[in-house]
Protein backbone atom coordinates (compact mmCIF):
# COMPACT_ATOMS: atom_id res chain seq x y z
CA UNK A 1 0.00 0.00 0.00
CA UNK A 2 2.80 2.21 0.91
CA UNK A 3 4.74 1.80 -2.57
CA UNK A 4 1.42 2.37 -4.43
CA UNK A 5 0.95 5.23 -2.52
CA UNK A 6 4.53 6.08 -2.81
CA UNK A 7 3.95 6.12 -7.04
CA UNK A 8 0.81 8.00 -6.95
CA UNK A 9 2.80 10.91 -4.88
CA UNK A 10 5.47 11.03 -7.19
CA UNK A 11 2.57 11.65 -10.12
CA UNK A 12 1.11 14.35 -8.32
CA UNK A 13 4.96 15.82 -8.17
CA UNK A 14 5.41 15.42 -11.80
CA UNK A 15 1.81 17.31 -12.27
CA UNK A 16 2.55 20.03 -10.03
CA UNK A 17 5.94 20.18 -11.56
CA UNK A 18 4.71 21.09 -14.87
CA UNK A 19 1.98 23.05 -13.91
CA UNK A 20 4.71 24.90 -12.30
CA UNK A 21 6.83 25.19 -15.24
CA UNK A 22 4.08 25.96 -17.67
CA UNK A 23 2.66 28.92 -15.74
CA UNK A 24 5.83 30.36 -14.90
CA UNK A 25 7.24 30.11 -18.63
CA UNK A 26 3.65 31.59 -19.56
CA UNK A 27 4.28 34.69 -17.18
CA UNK A 28 7.63 35.33 -18.82
CA UNK A 29 7.52 34.41 -22.24
CA UNK A 30 3.56 34.33 -22.79
CA UNK A 31 3.12 36.82 -25.14
CA UNK A 32 6.13 35.53 -27.37
CA UNK A 33 5.24 32.03 -27.07
CA UNK A 34 1.86 32.82 -28.75
CA UNK A 35 3.64 34.70 -31.07
CA UNK A 36 5.49 31.74 -32.30
CA UNK A 37 2.91 29.82 -32.12
CA UNK A 38 0.33 31.60 -33.65
CA UNK A 39 1.41 33.63 -36.47
CA UNK A 40 5.10 32.65 -37.29
CA UNK A 41 4.31 29.05 -38.56
CA UNK A 42 2.62 29.75 -41.50
CA UNK A 43 5.13 27.49 -43.03
CA UNK A 44 4.89 24.01 -41.60
CA UNK A 45 8.98 22.87 -41.15
CA UNK A 46 8.94 26.10 -38.84
CA UNK A 47 5.50 24.86 -36.99
CA UNK A 48 7.42 21.31 -36.62
CA UNK A 49 10.43 23.32 -34.98
CA UNK A 50 8.71 25.55 -32.85
CA UNK A 51 6.22 22.15 -31.28
CA UNK A 52 9.70 20.88 -30.86
CA UNK A 53 11.43 24.18 -29.04
CA UNK A 54 8.10 24.97 -26.68
CA UNK A 55 7.95 21.32 -25.63
CA UNK A 56 11.68 21.05 -24.43
CA UNK A 57 11.04 24.61 -22.83
CA UNK A 58 7.61 23.05 -20.60
CA UNK A 59 9.09 19.75 -20.44
CA UNK A 60 5.58 18.39 -21.45
CA UNK A 61 3.95 17.59 -25.12
CA UNK A 62 0.71 17.46 -22.52
CA UNK A 63 1.17 21.39 -22.11
CA UNK A 64 2.08 22.12 -25.68
CA UNK A 65 -1.13 20.21 -26.42
CA UNK A 66 -3.05 22.89 -24.46
CA UNK A 67 -1.83 25.96 -26.24
CA UNK A 68 -2.11 24.44 -28.76
CA UNK A 69 -5.67 23.65 -28.66
CA UNK A 70 -6.67 26.87 -26.90
CA UNK A 71 -5.19 28.91 -29.85
CA UNK A 72 -7.23 26.82 -32.64
CA UNK A 73 -10.09 27.09 -30.61
CA UNK A 74 -9.59 30.99 -30.20
CA UNK A 75 -9.05 31.27 -34.01
CA UNK A 76 -5.87 31.80 -33.90
CA UNK A 77 -4.27 29.18 -35.79
CA UNK A 78 -5.06 26.65 -38.37
CA UNK A 79 -5.11 22.90 -38.07
CA UNK A 80 -2.74 22.12 -40.26
CA UNK A 81 0.61 23.96 -38.71
CA UNK A 82 -1.46 22.88 -35.35
CA UNK A 83 -0.93 19.59 -36.21
CA UNK A 84 2.41 20.03 -37.30
CA UNK A 85 3.56 21.50 -33.86
CA UNK A 86 1.87 18.79 -31.95
CA UNK A 87 4.36 16.23 -34.13
CA UNK A 88 7.14 18.21 -33.58
CA UNK A 89 5.62 18.35 -29.50
CA UNK A 90 5.93 14.79 -29.76
CA UNK A 91 9.79 14.56 -30.81
CA UNK A 92 10.32 17.00 -28.17
CA UNK A 93 9.51 14.91 -25.78
CA UNK A 94 11.48 12.02 -27.50
CA UNK A 95 14.77 14.54 -27.24
CA UNK A 96 13.87 14.68 -23.40
CA UNK A 97 13.63 11.62 -22.60
CA UNK A 98 17.24 10.51 -23.98
CA UNK A 99 18.43 13.48 -21.75
CA UNK A 100 17.29 12.18 -18.65
CA UNK A 101 18.94 8.78 -19.77
CA UNK A 102 22.32 10.35 -18.42
CA UNK A 103 23.32 10.91 -14.74
CA UNK A 104 20.99 14.57 -14.02
CA UNK A 105 20.52 13.53 -10.20
CA UNK A 106 22.63 16.56 -9.12
CA UNK A 107 20.30 18.55 -11.48
CA UNK A 108 17.06 17.86 -9.76
CA UNK A 109 18.05 19.70 -5.95
CA UNK A 110 20.51 22.17 -7.91
CA UNK A 111 17.48 23.55 -9.47
CA UNK A 112 15.26 23.93 -6.61
CA UNK A 113 17.75 25.33 -4.40
CA UNK A 114 18.65 28.38 -6.96
CA UNK A 115 14.82 28.52 -7.86
CA UNK A 116 13.89 28.81 -4.22
CA UNK A 117 16.38 31.74 -4.02
CA UNK A 118 15.43 33.70 -6.81
CA UNK A 119 11.72 33.34 -6.27
CA UNK A 120 12.20 34.13 -2.50
CA UNK A 121 14.21 37.13 -3.06
CA UNK A 122 13.23 38.59 -6.55
CA UNK A 123 9.75 37.57 -7.17
CA UNK A 124 7.76 40.36 -8.94
CA UNK A 125 10.30 40.12 -11.07
CA UNK A 126 11.83 38.11 -14.42
CA UNK A 127 14.33 36.58 -12.62
CA UNK A 128 11.97 35.44 -9.43
CA UNK A 129 9.30 33.97 -12.91
CA UNK A 130 12.52 32.01 -14.06
CA UNK A 131 13.44 30.98 -10.15
CA UNK A 132 10.06 29.65 -10.07
CA UNK A 133 10.40 27.40 -13.54
CA UNK A 134 13.54 26.25 -11.93
CA UNK A 135 12.00 25.56 -8.99
CA UNK A 136 9.36 23.67 -11.55
CA UNK A 137 11.85 21.75 -13.37
CA UNK A 138 14.08 20.30 -10.51
CA UNK A 139 10.41 18.85 -9.38
CA UNK A 140 9.65 17.19 -12.68
CA UNK A 141 13.16 15.89 -12.57
CA UNK A 142 12.47 14.29 -9.32
CA UNK A 143 9.46 13.29 -9.39
CA UNK A 144 10.43 11.18 -12.69
CA UNK A 145 13.44 9.40 -10.64
CA UNK A 146 10.50 8.80 -7.69
CA UNK A 147 8.32 7.43 -10.27
CA UNK A 148 11.18 5.04 -11.93
CA UNK A 149 12.15 4.21 -8.21
CA UNK A 150 8.56 3.84 -6.43
CA UNK A 151 7.69 1.79 -9.56
CA UNK A 152 11.17 -0.54 -8.81
CA UNK A 153 9.61 -2.54 -5.89
CA UNK A 154 6.39 -3.12 -7.95
CA UNK A 155 7.91 -4.82 -10.49
CA UNK A 156 9.78 -7.34 -8.26
CA UNK A 157 6.57 -8.27 -6.69
CA UNK A 158 5.95 -12.17 -8.04
CA UNK A 159 2.71 -11.39 -9.69
CA UNK A 160 3.72 -8.47 -11.65
CA UNK A 161 7.01 -10.27 -12.69
CA UNK A 162 4.35 -13.48 -13.60
CA UNK A 163 2.68 -10.75 -15.36
CA UNK A 164 5.63 -9.27 -17.50
CA UNK A 165 6.67 -12.70 -18.43
CA UNK A 166 3.29 -13.70 -20.03
CA UNK A 167 4.24 -10.80 -22.37
CA UNK A 168 5.39 -12.48 -24.87
CA UNK A 169 5.55 -9.78 -27.49
CA UNK A 170 1.87 -9.70 -28.58
CA UNK A 171 1.94 -5.79 -29.95
CA UNK A 172 -1.36 -4.75 -29.43
CA UNK A 173 -1.82 -6.33 -25.81
CA UNK A 174 1.69 -4.63 -24.78
CA UNK A 175 0.50 -1.65 -26.57
CA UNK A 176 -2.55 -1.49 -24.35
CA UNK A 177 -0.15 -1.93 -21.34
CA UNK A 178 1.87 1.36 -22.05
CA UNK A 179 -0.93 3.08 -22.47
CA UNK A 180 -2.17 2.59 -19.23
CA UNK A 181 1.36 3.06 -17.82
CA UNK A 182 0.96 6.77 -19.70
CA UNK A 183 -2.26 7.34 -18.44
CA UNK A 184 -1.48 6.38 -14.67
CA UNK A 185 1.77 7.99 -14.82
CA UNK A 186 -0.03 11.19 -16.63
CA UNK A 187 3.02 11.19 -18.66
CA UNK A 188 4.06 9.44 -21.79
CA UNK A 189 8.02 10.27 -20.51
CA UNK A 190 7.68 8.72 -17.32
CA UNK A 191 6.00 5.55 -19.01
CA UNK A 192 8.56 5.30 -22.03
CA UNK A 193 11.92 5.74 -18.99
CA UNK A 194 10.17 3.11 -16.90
CA UNK A 195 9.97 1.30 -19.53
CA UNK A 196 13.84 1.45 -20.16
CA UNK A 197 14.70 0.58 -16.80
CA UNK A 198 12.85 -2.80 -17.25
CA UNK A 199 14.39 -3.06 -20.66
CA UNK A 200 16.99 -2.85 -18.52
CA UNK A 201 16.88 -5.02 -15.69
CA UNK A 202 15.89 -7.59 -17.90
CA UNK A 203 11.94 -7.97 -16.82
CA UNK A 204 11.16 -7.45 -20.59
CA UNK A 205 12.42 -8.28 -23.91
CA UNK A 206 13.19 -5.79 -26.64
CA UNK A 207 9.75 -6.20 -28.50
CA UNK A 208 7.86 -5.56 -25.35
CA UNK A 209 9.31 -3.11 -24.61
CA UNK A 210 9.20 -1.71 -28.32
CA UNK A 211 5.36 -2.47 -27.61
CA UNK A 212 5.03 -0.79 -24.57
CA UNK A 213 6.88 2.52 -25.83
CA UNK A 214 4.31 2.16 -28.78
CA UNK A 215 1.69 2.30 -25.64
CA UNK A 216 2.61 5.18 -24.36
CA UNK A 217 3.01 7.26 -26.80
CA UNK A 218 -1.02 6.63 -27.42
CA UNK A 219 -1.65 7.01 -23.84
CA UNK A 220 -0.21 10.51 -24.83
CA UNK A 221 -2.64 11.16 -27.42
CA UNK A 222 -5.12 9.88 -24.98
CA UNK A 223 -4.20 12.21 -22.18
CA UNK A 224 -3.91 15.47 -25.12
CA UNK A 225 -7.50 14.21 -26.24
CA UNK A 226 -8.79 14.35 -22.79
CA UNK A 227 -8.06 17.38 -21.77
CA UNK A 228 -9.19 18.84 -24.81
CA UNK A 229 -12.35 17.84 -24.18
CA UNK A 230 -13.81 21.35 -23.14
CA UNK A 231 -12.53 23.02 -25.69
CA UNK A 232 -14.26 24.13 -28.68
CA UNK A 233 -14.49 21.28 -31.77
CA UNK A 234 -11.55 23.05 -33.43
CA UNK A 235 -9.73 22.63 -30.65
CA UNK A 236 -10.60 18.95 -30.03
CA UNK A 237 -9.72 18.26 -33.61
CA UNK A 238 -6.39 18.96 -33.23
CA UNK A 239 -5.61 16.25 -29.95
CA UNK A 240 -8.04 13.86 -32.17
CA UNK A 241 -5.48 14.36 -35.13
CA UNK A 242 -2.35 13.93 -33.08
CA UNK A 243 -3.60 10.65 -31.64
CA UNK A 244 -5.18 9.55 -35.31
CA UNK A 245 -0.99 9.99 -35.99
CA UNK A 246 0.41 7.67 -32.99
CA UNK A 247 -2.60 5.07 -34.36
CA UNK A 248 -1.11 5.17 -37.60
CA UNK A 249 2.40 4.49 -36.12
CA UNK A 250 0.53 1.59 -34.43
CA UNK A 251 -0.44 0.25 -38.17
CA UNK A 252 2.76 1.00 -39.78
CA UNK A 253 5.17 -0.78 -37.42
CA UNK A 254 2.84 -4.03 -36.74
CA UNK A 255 4.60 -5.78 -40.44
CA UNK A 256 7.89 -4.18 -39.54
CA UNK A 257 8.18 -5.49 -36.24
CA UNK A 258 10.25 -8.19 -36.44
CA UNK A 259 13.03 -7.15 -38.87
CA UNK A 260 13.15 -4.14 -36.85
CA UNK A 261 14.31 -5.92 -33.32
CA UNK A 262 16.48 -8.07 -34.99
CA UNK A 263 18.27 -4.67 -36.64
CA UNK A 264 17.95 -3.04 -33.48
CA UNK A 265 19.64 -6.68 -31.82
CA UNK A 266 22.24 -6.30 -34.09
CA UNK A 267 23.49 -2.76 -32.33
CA UNK A 268 26.07 -2.63 -29.85
CA UNK A 269 23.52 -1.05 -27.49
CA UNK A 270 22.48 -1.40 -23.74
CA UNK A 271 18.99 -2.66 -23.68
CA UNK A 272 17.47 1.29 -22.11
CA UNK A 273 19.66 2.60 -24.94
CA UNK A 274 17.73 0.72 -27.51
CA UNK A 275 14.15 1.33 -26.13
CA UNK A 276 14.87 5.60 -26.02
CA UNK A 277 16.51 5.29 -29.46
CA UNK A 278 13.57 3.65 -30.51
CA UNK A 279 11.00 6.00 -28.60
CA UNK A 280 13.24 8.56 -30.71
Amino acid sequence: MLTLLNLLSAVALLIWGTHIVRTGILRVYGSHLRQVLSHNVSKQPMAFAAGIGVTALVQSSNATALLVTSFVGQGLMALPPALAIMLGADVGTALMARVLTFDLSWLSPLLIFLGVIFFLSRRQTRAGQLGRVGIGLGLMLLALELIVAAATPITQATGIKVMFASLTGDLLLDALIGALFALISYSSLAAVLLTATLAGAGLISLPVAIGLVIGANIGSGLLAFLTASLQTPAGRRVALGSLLYKLLGLIVVIPLLNPLVSWLDSLNWRPAELVIGFHL
